[in-house]
């Protein structure tokens, strides 16, 4: 059984920075693709940052890049996620996931989500 467990979430002031952890279970770790998405009050998933198992390369969605970096360590079936600068449209639950995909909607859909860690920023 998948299981993706994720922490370190919290409140935190406009410009400060948090890291997230997501503990990975169930399936080889090493050789998958590995996201954070995000869902914020009253809006729909949202892609964050995926990192590649075999090469470690990374992507960040428009709005996060140059501020938050992913990272693994496959040794310890661990994904990270730094987030720095932070901003108020930031707010969200923030979701370890897996096997990502778009909808033809343009919805994003993961077949694998942990239950997630709420990232607050606020004054």
């Amino acid at each position: 059984e998948v299981q993706l467990v994720e922490s370190g979430g919290g409140l935190v002031q406009p410009g400060g920075s948090l890291r997230l952890s997501c503990v990975a279970s169930g399936f080889t770790f090493s050789s998958d693709v590995m996201s954070w998405v995000r869902q914020a009050p009253g809006k729909g998933l949202e892609w964050v940052s995926s990192i590649v198992h075999s090469d470690q390369s990374t992507n960040y969605g428009h709005s996060v890049k140059g501020r938050f970096s992913i990272s693994r360590d496959n040794a310890k079936n661990t994904l990270y996620l730094q987030m720095n600068n932070l901003k108020p449209e930031d707010t969200a639950v923030y979701y370890c996931a897996k096997d990502c995909t778009y909808n033809s909607d343009y919805t994003l859909s993961c077949r694998y989500r942990g239950r997630g860690t709420q990232v607050t920023v606020s004054s």
